[in-house]
């Protein structure tokens, strides 16, 4: 039994080195391209006429942020001829009536915007893109969630990428209003300027698929109807597209140097709706799609094996819960089993993949404009506390990813939007937020406590191997546990 056990712990540890190896591959093909300035796409003659371009903003229930949506989408710098906007509205609430009035404000300035709501919300978000796409006038459509705040230059920074008519779509980095509300932001923040950095621009330089990320990204239209149009069978229609449109010969391009400023859920049972989302749509557009890429024939080898791990990310979540359940048994099993000292002693090489991990978030945090020294210091706060939410997170989104994998169905629940920006704001008071308290954040108390009793077990044993991993799960358990029953509360 003791051997079975070693060996299902160095299978889960086996999946997170080789994931932390990809991330190495993109980590050092992003330092590549990072500092080079971004090249200016010139529009050739026959694309001089700027094309038509249908800007779709899909909503539900926003009461806090719909008006700033729509106002920052009519100040678009593009001509107004060229420009619709189309307000894809399924709001049930006094939000609908909002969103309505100020669409008459807007409209009365000269720009095309229409106020849709559909006969039913059928699909959730894929399906209210997929009905606005069957009845807009544009060659491109550009999407923007709720909480997004596009600056002017949008259009003319991404639509010129389209000279190319083998791009079908072009994707941007998202920039964050309320990065400094909280260390829930500044985490968040940090995770995500990692994907918007060495992920996306290490895979887009290397050639490999890429990801719409669901916003702040211009489609063209014959791509989508090319690929099958947008399908609301998982939960992230965006991944599923984006494979669809890659696996039929469509060229992405990623635009880095593009922000796109949105906001940050700023309280913790919003961000574990958007994370159960996230990881249960992936897991789900694994099922549907990983077996496509296994077959693909035109697939370079490296490609095939980028967009696997890719497809497979969200599965890393339950390597590190089960990674962590069984590292307290391995304390027993080692102490007491000297016959097995080889085996942990060759398992101590997967300590590499925190090393590895460490390079991925420095290359992706390190500005250098103000300093080695003050990134570092920056750094050896921010990485250890995001690691720690993460572990945290584990046995949340290992429900999710679960969930994905066997096929079971859950609606789409959106993510409560706050309007919090660089000048601050109030969410204790907003009507969209959850007020129950999920059995599993009682589950995440039960882990933290689990942890506690690692730590000791770590001085009374003497081995103290694990004990930085211990601490990392106790804090962030404990974090997430806390903030979980704490903002269900306030």
């Amino acid at each position: 039994m003791e051997l079975f056990l070693i060996i299902v712990y160095g299978l889960f540890l086996a999946f997170i080195f080789s994931y932390s190896l990809i991330q190495l591959q993109l980590a050092l093909a992003y330092r590549k391209v990072k500092n080079r300035k971004a090249k200016e796409v010139a529009l050739p003659e026959d694309f001089s006429d700027w094309p038509v371009v249908t800007v779709q903003l899909p909503v539900f229930n926003e009461l806090y942020v719909v008006e700033r949506l729509i106002e920052s989408v009519s100040q678009l710098d593009y001509p107004k001829d060229k420009l619709e906007i189309q307000v894809l509205d399924d709001s049930t609430d006094e939000s609908f009536e909002l969103a309505a009035k100020k669409v008459e404000e807007v409209k009365a300035c000269g720009i095309d915007i229409k106020h849709i709501k559909r006969p039913d919300r059928v699909g959730f978000k894929a399906g209210a893109l997929a009905y606005g796409l069957e009845i807009c006038r544009g060659e491109f459509t550009a999407i923007f969630d709720a909480d997004f705040v596009p600056t002017n230059d949008f259009l003319k920074k991404t639509i010129p990428a389209f000279a190319n008519e083998k791009v079908g779509l072009v994707q941007t980095r998202w920039e964050h209003l309320n990065k400094d509300f909280s260390w829930l932001t500044k985490m968040q923040a940090f995770g995500l300027d990692a994907h918007f950095t060495v992920e996306q621009s290490g895979r887009n330089s290397s050639g490999h698929f890429i990801n719409f990320n669901g916003t702040a990204g211009v489609w063209r239209k014959t791509c989508i109807e090319q690929a099958g149009g947008w399908q609301s069978d998982t939960l992230t229609e965006d991944l599923d597209l984006s494979y669809r449109a890659q696996l039929n010969g469509w060229k992405f391009v990623y635009k880095q140097e593009v922000g796109s400023p949105a906001e940050l859920p700023a309280e913790m049972n919003a961000l574990k709706n958007q994370q159960f989302r996230w990881t249960k749509g992936a897991a789900e557009c694994a099922v549907k799609n990983l077996p496509k890429v296994l077959r693909g024939k035109n697939i370079d080898a490296g490609t095939k094996i980028h967009a696997i791990f890719h497809l497979l990310n969200s599965g890393v979540f339950i390597c590190i819960l089960c990674s962590a359940l069984l590292s307290i048994p391995m304390l027993f099993i080692k102490s007491s089993n000297v016959q097995y000292s080889l085996l942990f002693n060759l398992a101590s090489i997967f300590l590499i993949s925190f090393f590895i991990l460490s390079y991925f978030y420095w290359v992706s945090m390190e500005k250098g404009g103000r300093g080695w020294w003050s990134d570092f210091k920056r750094f050896a706060i921010h990485f250890p506390m995001f690691l720690s939410i993460s572990m945290g997170m584990s046995l949340h989104n290992t429900v999710a990813v679960i969930e994905g994998y066997i096929g079971k169905k859950t609606p789409f629940i959106r993510t409560p939007k706050f309007a919090i920006g660089k000048t601050g704001g109030n969410w204790s008071t907003n009507k969209y937020r959850s007020l129950k308290v999920s059995p599993l954040a009682f589950v995440e108390g039960l882990l933290t406590v689990y942890f506690v009793f690692g730590i000791v077990l770590a001085f009374k044993l003497g081995d103290y191997g694990m004990l930085p991993f211990h601490l990392m799960l106790t804090l962030g358990f404990g974090y997430v546990f806390f903030y979980s029953v704490k903002h269900s509360r306030v």
